[in-house]
């Protein structure tokens, strides 16, 4: 009966179910993380369909703009000839018609204007906003010749402000007289571009304060420079603006923003916080219901391993218990023999076997209990066993034992005589009943070895560990708890390690047990 073999299947199936579990997890998050994933991105291409919208509206605009501003030009042009036609000098017996410039200079009621001479002298202005009851709230005092030489001080420098600008016309009156026409833009074309200039705000406002939306760095294709982005200075330059783009890059396919006029924006962004928290969901879960099921299993082990130990000192102590009473009688039987006319060979062989009955006992009556460790020779403790079994196996079978000296090991002598014997015995069962036992003890770097070597069938490396496991055999009638045994006492008792050195199929199988010296 093959217990451990049953239960491996079970962890297996067990094993695979969960894996599954698993498996249909990630896919099913993977579906949402796609599915999540191409909706960001749609939002996203719709947002940069909306810039290419409005991008195009603020180029038209400036494009508007500018022909305004010629238009304009042109215009202030024709009012300075119309007002350089009126200053000609006529014969005095022709009287000039004025009624087309003076109606060219009349509709000008847009445009500001203001005239100054070469020595920066205000000689008048048209379509100038001067509110000079401001002047006068502030000095109530101020007498009108005092009053106009703040408003010409203003004048002069809106005039100045504006020839700084390039806004500006000089006419030559006659020589040594030069007079400055400087004009800005009408009070139309300003507020068109104040309108302009609040679009474009509230676009910079949508992309940089849209908390909504996923991390996206708009690119001029041609300059490489960042024309809006959402993301903080701090979190460009704690990366880099190069870093971070081709990060980005990697991240998602960047959308392309074509003008049609030979510019082209490029806008790359990132999947949202979300999303990327979405993505590591499955692991999460698999690393907690993991944890759990470890805990679990530990904790459940831990039980299982408790009961069984109490399970074994009870058998183990209940045999030695039954043993007692067979153990007294046959010593009365041998006391009695003693006394009769037998031989006494057969005496002295029975006598070994109750002795060895009487180690049995004391072996199970040791399970469960705190073991007292002696330093002693570990070679005598095998040799002894090994005697024992030489005339019970077969005599096909020889037994071979190597030691170059004397090894002192703190151990347990009928602990260890029992996992000796233990091992020999399933050695000779491998062998069939014919072959070679050796055993050799030898020490290395503060480590005791003891390796029995046979000749039989082999073990499978598969087997290597699960051998040691209770409830494993490769017997038929067996109950797998011969070698566990025998791992608990060198494990448990004596703190060192048993383990299957090397096998080979039908040529030779080692086992060694390894007990520390100190």
């Amino acid at each position: 009966m093959n217990l451990y073999s049953s239960k491996q299947k079970w962890k297996i199936a067990l094993l695979i179910l969960a894996l599954g579990l698993v498996a249909v997890s990630f896919f099913v998050t993977n579906a949402i993380v796609a599915k999540i994933g191409e909706r960001e991105r749609a939002r996203v291409e719709q947002w940069a369909d909306a810039i290419q919208q409005k991008l195009e509206l603020v180029r038209l605009t400036n494009r508007t703009f500018s022909q305004l501003r010629d238009r304009e030009r042109r215009e202030m042009q024709l009012w300075v000839d119309a007002t350089k036609e009126i200053s000609k000098e006529s014969p005095l017996d022709q009287i000039p018609d004025f009624s087309f410039p003076l109606k060219i200079i009349d509709e000008n009621k847009d445009i500001p204007v203001i005239l100054m001479d070469n020595e920066d002298n205000i000689s008048g202005s048209r379509n100038i906003d001067l509110d000079t009851s401001v002047f006068m709230r502030k000095s109530p005092s101020f007498k009108s010749k005092d009053l106009q030489g703040i408003i010409d001080d203003s004048l002069r420098k809106l005039a100045k402000k504006w020839v700084k600008n390039e806004k500006f016309f000089n006419v030559e009156v006659f020589e040594g007289l030069t007079m400055t026409y400087a004009y800005n833009d009408s009070r139309e074309l300003v507020r068109l571009e104040k309108e302009r200039d609040s679009l474009i705000q509230a676009f910079n406002r949508e992309l940089i304060e849209n908390e909504e939306l996923v991390p996206v760095i708009l690119v001029d294709e041609l300059s490489n420079n960042i024309i809006g982005t959402n993301l903080s200075d701090k979190e460009i330059a704690k990366t880099g603006k190069v870093e971070l783009i081709n990060q980005l890059k990697q991240q998602n396919e960047p959308i392309i923003i074509d003008f049609k006029s030979g510019s082209r924006n490029i806008l790359y962004f990132d999947d949202s916080p979300e999303l990327k928290q979405l993505q590591y969901y499955p692991y999460i879960v698999f690393f907690i219901v993991g944890l759990f099921v470890l805990i679990g299993y530990l904790v459940f082990s831990t039980f299982r391993r408790a009961e069984q130990n109490q399970v074994w000192a009870g058998m183990a102590k209940e045999t030695a218990h039954q043993l007692g009473t067979p153990l007294s009688s046959l010593m009365a039987w041998i006391q009695l023999l003693e006394s009769q006319d037998v031989d006494s060979s057969i005496i002295k062989e029975m006598q070994k076997d109750v002795d060895r009955l009487e180690k049995v006992t004391d072996r199970f009556s040791k399970i469960g209990s705190s073991t007292i460790l002696k330093p002693s020779d570990i070679n005598a403790t095998v040799e002894g066993v090994l005697d024992y079994l030489r005339p019970r196996i077969s005599q096909q079978i020889a037994i071979k034992m190597e030691s170059k000296r004397e090894q002192i090991v703190k151990h347990n002598a009928p602990l260890i005589e029992w996992v000796v014997e233990n091992i020999a015995k399933n050695a000779v069962d491998a062998m069939e009943n014919k072959g070679v036992l050796d055993v050799i003890v030898h020490d290395v770097k503060g480590w005791v070895y003891i390796d029995i070597s046979d000749t039989g069938k082999g073990i499978a490396a598969k087997q290597f560990k699960t051998i040691f496991k209770p409830g494993f055999s490769t017997k038929k009638r067996g109950w797998g708890l011969g070698l566990s045994l025998v791992k608990r006492i060198i494990n448990e008792y004596h703190k060192g390690k048993v383990y299957v050195l090397q096998s080979e199929s039908n040529v030779r199988t080692t086992f060694r047990i390894a007990l520390p010296k100190k």
